[in-house]
Parts: structure tokens; sequence; C-alpha cells
């Protein structure tokens, strides 16, 4: 998409208005804006640049700090009057140094920070690593933990205890996201199952 596909009649400043999302988290990390000149150096450097209003100039988020935007994906809305980038951060993206300029819980999204850490482990397998030691053991072990887990939180959901089916609700997702890793399914894949189920 060009920036000349975008209906600017309405933005503020003819400044095209721009969502940052995670895009592992899909937590969202910032508004900004830009104007052609920022929307083409963000396309061809793979890095967001936004227009600063106050300064009036270019500025690439993280060029004084380090703390890059890399750009994974862009999506205009219906409207073609608003962009949505799903980025990976490079480090805290608000000048607070906090995840984003939003303060939503820190927990959310986190179940796909989550993933993301389980495929780490396995592209790099750290020594030491319980995640490592799933990985080497191999896919029956891994399968076997998935089983105890699962049979760990359904005894405490039946007696009722919302805490304990809560802690072992997690270590059953954690094992489940190494199983799903090992079989090279990602969490993307599983919401695409479900979506086409859903419909």
């Amino acid at each position: 998409m060009q920036f000349s596909d975008f209906n600017l009649s309405k933005c503020a400043d003819g400044l095209l208005p721009v969502i940052v999302q995670d895009a592992t988290t899909l937590r969202v990390l910032m508004l900004g804006y830009m104007n052609k000149e920022a929307y083409d150096k963000t396309v061809a450097e793979g890095r967001i640049t936004f227009y600063s209003r106050t300064r009036q100039c270019l500025w690439t988020k993280g060029e004084t700090s380090g703390h890059y935007l890399n750009v994974v994906s862009m999506h205009a809305d219906c409207d073609a009057d608003t962009l949505l980038i799903k980025a990976h951060p490079i480090g805290p993206t608000c000048h607070r140094g906090t995840t984003a300029c939003f303060d939503t819980p820190e927990s959310e999204g986190f179940a796909r920070r989550l993933s993301a850490v389980v495929s780490q482990r396995h592209a790099e397998m750290p020594e030491g690593s319980y995640t490592t030691r799933l990985f080497i053991k191999g896919v029956k072990a891994i399968a076997q933990k998935v089983g105890e887990e699962a049979v760990e939180a359904t005894v405490e959901a039946v007696d009722g205890n919302r805490r304990r089916f809560t802690y072992e609700a997690c270590d059953l997702l954690y094992h489940l996201l190494v199983l799903c890793e090992q079989m090279g399914v990602s969490l993307s894949d599983l919401e695409e199952e479900l979506a086409r189920r859903h419909r």
C-alpha cells in the first residue's frame, strides 16, 4: 500500500495516525503519526519512523535509546485513515522505560510471550534450562508431562479449588506450549484452526 492510498482528508494536519502493536504478545504499545516521508522510510528500512508534531521532523523510534520497533506487518483500517503496525520491540517502548505507553497489565499477552521464550529455548537449547531438558527427552516425554498436568488440573477442578486449579492449569499450558513447539505448531496455527471451526 502506498501512502497516497490512505484517506487523509479526515486526518488532523494531514498526518496518518499509527497504532503500534507487539507482534508477539499483541499488546498495544503506542500511538504515533506519519507523513509520507516517515511512511516511506519505515517501509524502506523496516524500522518505524514517525513524524514528530512537536519538533516537526522525522523521528525514528529508538534512534537515541536503541529501543527500535522492527516492522513485522502493516495493515490499513477499513476507512484507510489509520495504520496498524505489528512490530518486534527492542526494549521498552515508552520514554518512561515501560513496555508500552498504555498502562495495561504487564500480564496482558503473556501466554504469547511465553510461547516465544519456548521457541527461543528450542532454537538455542541453553544448558541448564528445564525447557531444554524437555526437548532433549523428546515428544513422548513431553506428551507424558502434558497428560500428567492435565490430570492434576482436572483433580483440582473437581475438588473446586480455584487457586490450585489456576496453578496446575498454568503448568498444563506451559507443557502444552512445549509440545506444540516440538510438533511445529504455533499459537497462530491454533488460532487459525479455532477460527475455522467458529466459521
